[in-house]
C-alpha cells in the first residue's frame, strides 16, 4: 500500500532528494516550499500523484491548511518529514538577536507548529510517522553555528517527549541526524562570517573549512533518501539515526568525552543530595576535620 507524505522544504537539498525518491517509489507526496513554482518539475514528471503547495513553515495557519490539502486530496497523512532549514555561520558575540530568533523560528518552532498540526490527523488515523530532520548539530556544538545548534538541540528534546507521547497512540518518531551531504546547505543557503579577529581561531577557522568542504562532503543525498524511506518502512525504527561517517564518528567522539566527564565529577554530582538523617557533611572538595 502507497504512502501519503508531506515533505517541508522540498524544493532542495535532502528535500528534494527525497521527494525524488518517494514519488519514484510510488508513494503520493504533498511537496512544500516558500516558492512552489520551485516544484513545478515535480508536478509535470508525476502529475496527479504530487501536490505542491506554499508553505512557510512558521505560520501556524498555513501549516494547518498543509495538512488539510494533504487529507483532502489523498485521504490520509502517514510520513510528515520536518525538513525545513537552514543554518548560518558566524560568532556568538556578532549574531544579533534577530538573526538567533529567525533560525530557531525556522528550525525549531517550524518543526513543533507543523509537527502540532500533523499530530490530529495521526491520532485519528490512529497510526503514522513523524520523521524530523535534526543535525550531528543536534547532538555537538559546531562552532560558528550557535543558532542552529540551540534550535536542532530543541529539536531532539522536543521529538523525545513527543515519542513518549504519541507512541501509545501508534505514532512513530525517527529523528534523523545527518553530516555533511552535497547539497547547497553550505554553499548558496548559507551566510558565512568569520567575526572579528579575535575568533580567527575558532569561527574563523570553521568558515574557511565549510567553504573548502563545500562539494567534497562525504554524503549522498540520493543514498540518504534511501534511508529514509527505509526507515519509514519499519514498524520499530530507530529514535534517532545518524547519516554519515562524518556524523558517527563526530558524535561517537563527543559521547564518549561526555561520558567520561560525568564519571569524573559524578561525586561532585551526587553531594548535593541530602545526607542521611539530615545533617549537613563536608563537600567532597572540603578536607574532613581531625
Amino acid at each position: 500500500m502507497s504512502k501519503v507524505w508531506l515533505i517541508t522544504g522540498s524544493s532542495r537539498g535532502l528535500g528534494r532528494a527525497l521527494a525524488n525518491a518517494v514519488l519514484e517509489a510510488g508513494d503520493k507526496l504533498v511537496a512544500t516550499a516558500r516558492d512552489p513554482g520551485q516544484l513545478a518539475d515535480l508536478v509535470e514528471r508525476f502529475g496527479s500523484q504530487v501536490l505542491a503547495l506554499p508553505l512557510d513553515v512558521t505560520d501556524e495557519a498555513a501549516a494547518g491548511a498543509a495538512v488539510k490539502a494533504a487529507v483532502a486530496r489523498f485521504g490520509r497523512l502517514d510520513v510528515l518529514v520536518n525538513n525545513a532549514g537552514y543554518g548560518n555561520v558566524g560568532p556568538i558575540e556578532d549574531t544579533s538577536l534577530a538573526e538567533f530568533r529567525a533560525q530557531i523560528e525556522t528550525n525549531l518552532f517550524g518543526t513543533i507548529i507543523m509537527t502540532k498540526a500533523a499530530i490530529p490527523v495521526m491520532r485519528g488515523q490512529g497510526a503514522g510517522h513523524i520523521i524530523q530532520f535534526s543535525s550531528v548539530g543536534g547532538r555537538i556544538g559546531p562552532v560558528g553555528r550557535a543558532p542552529y545548534a540551540a534550535a536542532k538541540w530543541g529539536v531532539e528534546g522536543f521529538s523525545e517527549v513527543l515519542a513518549k507521547e504519541v507512541g501509545p497512540l501508534g505514532i512513530k518518531v525517527s529523528v534523523i541526524e545527518p553530516g555533511g551531504f552535497r547539497t547547497d546547505f553550505a554553499g548558496s543557503s548559507t551566510t558565512i562570517y568569520e567575526g572579528r579577529p579575535e575568533y580567527a581561531e575558532t569561527v574563523g577557522a570553521m568558515a574557511q573549512y565549510q567553504r573548502s568542504y563545500n562539494g567534497r562532503q562525504p554524503g549522498d543525498p540520493a543514498r540518504a533518501a534511501a534511508v529514509v524511506l527505509h526507515i519509514a518502512s519499519l514498524d520499530v525504527p530507530p529514535l534517532r539515526l545518524l547519516l554519515g561517517s562524518d556524523a558517527v564518528a563526530a558524535v561517537e567522539k563527543a559521547d564518549a568525552a561526555r561520558i567520561e566527564a560525568d564519571r569524573t565529577w559524578r561525586v561532585v554530582s551526587q553531594s548535593t543530595d541530602f545526607e542521611e538523617g539530615g545533617r549537613a557533611g563536608p563537600m567532597p572538595w572540603e578536607k574532613k576535620a581531625g
